[in-house]
């Protein structure tokens, strides 16, 4: 897993315009709403949260002509899908520090604490979405769209309504909630099962897809044969 991340990692510091825009998406979901402390959090979390899942679908579609090959060399599903994994929470999770220390420069939350737990939370959700997104559509625009088709519902979703629940990233607007508002518990426990539940299910469900695709078929065993008798090669005359 170690390796893979280490050649994730690699791949993602070559393509430096993804890793800058990356960065920027964020910062202009928050610049866009700064005067209003709440909505420029659930705004930023939003951001982090397509950011970190198009960088994870562009990991896995990348990594896609080489796949078959580490599969033959020796390396399972979950050690491809595992390493992954982690490289792309290694860079969810800086990209969530430092904009967690911009907002506790730049904005006054009742619980703090909360919102830097809300960003972290995100990246978990968002990398294996990714992950699943790529699993099911190899190309990249395909799966850009998917992620933009995903993320627009859930900022245009009413959270009170029956649809919100069922997108991905529900648990980002109940932790945006408790951490800003200054709510109960109930949103703390509802946006901590939702992610847990959303992380679990996308991630069995990208490393079976992947499995499927990457499984090595086993050619049939030839006959045994009978090492015992030797056909005469000379033939008889049966004439005269």
């Amino acid at each position: 897993m170690l390796t893979i991340a280490r050649m994730s990692l690699r791949e993602v510091a070559r393509r430096r315009g993804v890793v800058i825009l990356m960065i920027m998406l964020p910062l202009s979901f928050y610049l866009v709403r700064r005067d209003l402390p709440g909505q420029s959090i659930r705004f930023l979390a939003l951001g982090i949260a397509w950011a970190v899942s198009t960088l994870s679908l562009f990991a896995a579609c990348g990594a896609r002509p080489v796949d078959q090959r580490l599969r033959l060399s020796g390396l399972t599903t979950r050690h491809l899908v595992g390493g992954r994994l982690l490289a792309m929470l290694t860079c969810g999770m800086a990209l969530a520090i430092g904009y967690f220390a911009i907002v506790v420069i730049d904005q006054h939350v009742m619980r703090m604490w909360a919102v830097g737990l809300l960003l972290a939370t995100t990246v978990l959700v968002a990398a294996p979405i990714g992950f699943l997104i790529a699993a099911v559509l190899s190309r990249e625009l395909e799966g850009a769209l998917a992620l933009l088709v995903v993320v627009s519902m859930q900022m245009l979703a009413d959270p009170a309504g029956s649809i919100a629940p069922w997108l991905p990233f529900w648990s980002t607007r109940e932790l945006a909630t408790y951490a800003i508002d200054g709510t109960g518990q109930d949103y703390l426990a509802r946006g901590l099962l939702h992610a847990a539940l959303v992380f679990a299910v996308t991630l069995i469900a990208a490393t079976v897809i992947t499995a499927v695709r990457l499984r090595i078929a086993r050619m049939p065993e030839p006959p045994s044969r009978d090492v015992g008798w030797v056909s005469d090669p000379t033939p008889t005359d049966h004439r005269g």
